[in-house]
Formats: C-alpha cells, sequence, structure tokens
C-alpha cells in the first residue's frame, strides 16, 4: 500500500527533567552512556515505546484520542486468568473447571507456563495481544464445549500418563539409593536423564478450536499492535509483527548531572509517641527517622527521536484484515495518536516522587521523507552550559541549524513544523521567523503538527 505522503515521518524532542529519574537500571541507578568524550545521562527506548503504547491504550480505552474507536493491545502472561474469568462470568462456568480448560486450550496451541506455584497459571513469555482475546477464546471454546470437552479428555490422559511416568522415575531412585555403594558408580549422565520429568505429549487441538484461538490472538484492530510490533515464537501460526515505529534512546546533550539524595522517612507512630511524651526518657526511646536511604535523581536536556513508517503501517493494518480504505482511515488515526503520545508520554518511574510526568518538550520538530532522520550527530559535541547557555535553548539553535542544512543538501527531506512550549525557544522561533531563516513553519497545536 502506498500514500500520497513521503513514506517517513521523523520526529524530534527536547526535552528537559529536574531532579527526576523516568527510568533506572537493575540497581536502581539512572542509565547512562559515553557519547562525544562525555557521560550522557539516557532514557531506554523500551521504556519510551511503553509509556507511549499505555499512553495511546489509556486514552482509547477512556473514549479519547483519534484511536478511541478501535481496541487496543495487551502484553501479559495472564491470559489463562483472563479466559478463566470470562468463562466463569460469561458463560457461568464453575472458576476451577474453567482454569483448568483455559490452561489446557493455551498450551494446546503450543504455549508453556511456569513451574513455579507462584507462576503455574502464567505463560512463560508475554504474549502482546488485542485486550480482548480472553473473551474471544472463552466464547470459542463455549461454543465448541462438545468437541473442546473430547479433546480436554485426551489432554486429561496424556497428563496422568506422564504424571504417572515421573512418579515411577522417582521410586525408581529411591530404590537406587538403597543399593549398595557398588551402584554409586552409575554414570552421571544416565542419573540427570533420569531425573528429568516425563514430558507430556499433548494431542494437537482439532483444527476448528486451533483456528478460532489463532484469531483471537490476531492483532485485528488493535492499532498499537500494527504501530509497535511484537515477536512471538512459540507459535508459528501467530505472525510475528515488524511494527511501523522507531525509537532512538534518549540522551542528555550537556554532560550527565546526577544526585545521590539522602531522604529520611518519619515513623508515624514513634513520632505521635515522642510528641506526647511526659518526659525527656519516652521522648528519647522514640527518636530517629523510622527509615532512611539514597536514592538517584538526574536532570538535564534530553533529545529523543522516533520515526513512523507509513507503508509499513498500512501494510500491518491490511494483514490484519482490513480493507484498503478502512487502513487507510486507521492510519491516519494511528499517526495523529502517535505524535501526541510521543510529546506527551513520559515513564512513570518515581512519578509521585517527582511528577516528571507533567514534563512538556522544549520542541518538537516533525517532518517528513524518503528515510528516517536521526539527529544525534547534531550533539555528539556536547553542549557546554558554562559557555553555550542553557542547554535547552542552545539544543534549540543547534537543533533548527543541523536541521537546516540536512534540508538544504537533501531534497527527500521536508522543511516539516516545530512546535514549543519553552518562552526562550518561542523568542528564538519568532526571531528567525522575522529574519525568515525559521527552517520549519511554526505549529501552535498537536494536530498541526500532522497538517
Amino acid at each position: 500500500m502506498t500514500t500520497s505522503k513521503p513514506q517517513y515521518l521523523s520526529l524530534h524532542v527536547l526535552e528537559t527533567f529536574a531532579a527526576a529519574l523516568p527510568v533506572r537500571d537493575e540497581n536502581g541507578q539512572p542509565k547512562a552512556f559515553v557519547y562525544g568524550g562525555a557521560e550522557r545521562t539516557a532514557i531506554s527506548a523500551q521504556a519510551r515505546r511503553r509509556a507511549e503504547r499505555t499512553h495511546s491504550r489509556h486514552r482509547a480505552n477512556q473514549g479519547e484520542g483519534p484511536l478511541a474507536s478501535y481496541s487496543s493491545g495487551r502484553r501479559t502472561r495472564e491470559w489463562a486468568l483472563f479466559t478463566r474469568d470470562a468463562l466463569v462470568k460469561n458463560h457461568d462456568w464453575d472458576p476451577d473447571q474453567a482454569i483448568y480448560a483455559a490452561k489446557a486450550a493455551l498450551e494446546g496451541l503450543g504455549l508453556k507456563f511456569g513451574e513455579k506455584e507462584s507462576t503455574s497459571l502464567l505463560t512463560k513469555v508475554l504474549i502482546y495481544a488485542p485486550e480482548d482475546s480472553g473473551d474471544r477464546i472463552a466464547n470459542h471454546l463455549n461454543t465448541h464445549a462438545d468437541a473442546f470437552n473430547t479433546w480436554l479428555t485426551e489432554y486429561t490422559a496424556a497428563k496422568a500418563e506422564a504424571a504417572a511416568k515421573d512418579e515411577a522415575k522417582k521410586n525408581a531412585r529411591k530404590n537406587a539409593r538403597k543399593k549398595t555403594t557398588a551402584d554409586a558408580d552409575e554414570p552421571a549422565e544416565t542419573a540427570a536423564k533420569d531425573s528429568k520429568e516425563e514430558e507430556v505429549k499433548i494431542p494437537p487441538l482439532p483444527k476448528e478450536l486451533r483456528t478460532g484461538m489463532l484469531t483471537a490472538f490476531a492483532p485485528r484492530d488493535a492499532i498499537d499492535i500494527t504501530v509497535f510490533g511484537r515477536f512471538l515464537a512459540e507459535v508459528a501460526e501467530l505472525r510475528t509483527v515488524d511494527g511501523a515505529a522507531q525509537h532512538s534512546w534518549a540522551f542528555t546533550i550537556a554532560p550527565a548531572e546526577h544526585i545521590d539524595d539522602f531522604y529520611a522517612a518519619a515513623d508515624d507512630a514513634k513520632l505521635e509517641r515522642r510528641l506526647s511524651a511526659l518526659d525527656f526518657l519516652d521522648a528519647a526511646d522514640n527518636a530517629g527517622a523510622g527509615m532512611t536511604g539514597y536514592q538517584s535523581l538526574i536532570s538535564g536536556t534530553f533529545y529523543r527521536h522516533a520515526a513512523l513508517d507509513r507503508h509499513k503501517l498500512r501494510v500491518n493494518l491490511r494483514t490484519s484484515g482490513m480493507t484498503e480504505d478502512e487502513a487507510e482511515t486507521a492510519a491516519q488515526a494511528a499517526e495523529a495518536e502517535f505524535i501526541q503520545a510521543f510529546v506527551d508520554a513520559v515513564p512513570r518511574a518515581k512519578a509521585n516522587s517527582t511528577a516528571s510526568t507533567g514534563t512538556l518538550p522544549n520542541l518538537v520538530l516533525a517532518h517528513e521523507g524518503a528515510r528516517p532522520y536521526f539527529y544525534a550527530a547534531a550533539f555528539q559535541s556536547h553542549i557546554d552550559e558554562t559557555s553555550d547557555g542553557p542547554a535547552a535553548l542552545a539544543g534549540a539553535k543547534r537543533l533548527l541549524d543541523h536541521h537546516r542544512l540536512i534540508t538544504t543538501k537533501r531534497t527527500d527531506a521536508t522543511p516539516g513544523r516545530i512546535l514549543t512550549y519553552d518562552l526562550d525557544i518561542q523568542e528564538l522561533i519568532d526571531q528567525l521567523t522575522a529574519d525568515g531563516t525559521l527552517p520549519a513553519s511554526e505549529a501552535t497545536t498537536l494536530e498541526e503538527l500532522t497538517a
């Protein structure tokens, strides 16, 4: 499929965080890497993508935004639980029967479950599928209950046979330990082999049942799956979707600035006893904080980039079953929402203690081309605030100069549109507009960025 617009929409943002921690590593520390000889604080692409995906899903589920009339995807390991809930609520199944049937059906499809008690009802991998997939699977199992119950009998028998073989192996190992010391010379390889649990040979699902479950997991009109893509190797027929969106890691355009903030949390009960103490000994017994610790926080102006492949988006939508007209309408809605989420969504780590989700970008640049354009090279030489001034303003000047250079030398890159929520940068834009050197047209709303 083609569109009259250039194939790629490129988005660039400068945004500033102060004393925040939108994302952290496994040790609770800010993510960082060295670029241009200086350490830069970073926000990973996966953190940005999740923030944007969930932001758009929430808006759609609230009936807001361009995707309000479409379904959304959910990435989870809990599809057996969702299917159980639908069987119980919508079809009056017994809860125990429902969870057994739901797990069995998913295993019949080729999915595996956790081996611990806490994960036994969770698939081993996350499955990104439309939110109503559990309801659809439940409807399908209930509609074809006779065929499913026949298969379920075979499944139960296979499970029982495997359990019996496992029990026999356990008994054999117990007996072996009681033998003479000579038996201890048994090869380790054989002992290890015998210790493995018997693999259950699950009977294949009847074609009609399997087809219905595969259809339930298909992307259908869950637009976010076609935008962000999904990888699922466990079931061959469940197509891996190569998403239409690309995201870069965000990084600070000036050297990283981290602080380790010491905090002391009060114990309310101790504090109340201290305040009502009748002598100094009682007060002393209840002195001190309830707990203390450190948290790392970052400050800085970040550059980040994303690109949307309009051709790939339309192909994905057609592949999911839409007509050409439906795909075109959905693609336009998806693009508008993609820009909105790119600008407004923020990873939520420490959101309540830093108010980081209230951040608005200093500058947004949207333009088009026959290929995506990533302007990280503009900031390989970092901003030095002692000589260049505030990072956001200096970064805006450099980003616009870089864009002017690209559009002068590349005929496949359009000037595009810019939007700012920064007073200093607004003055810069007004000045460049008056001089006739603004390399893009100014937008005053998010909607105008897609004009």
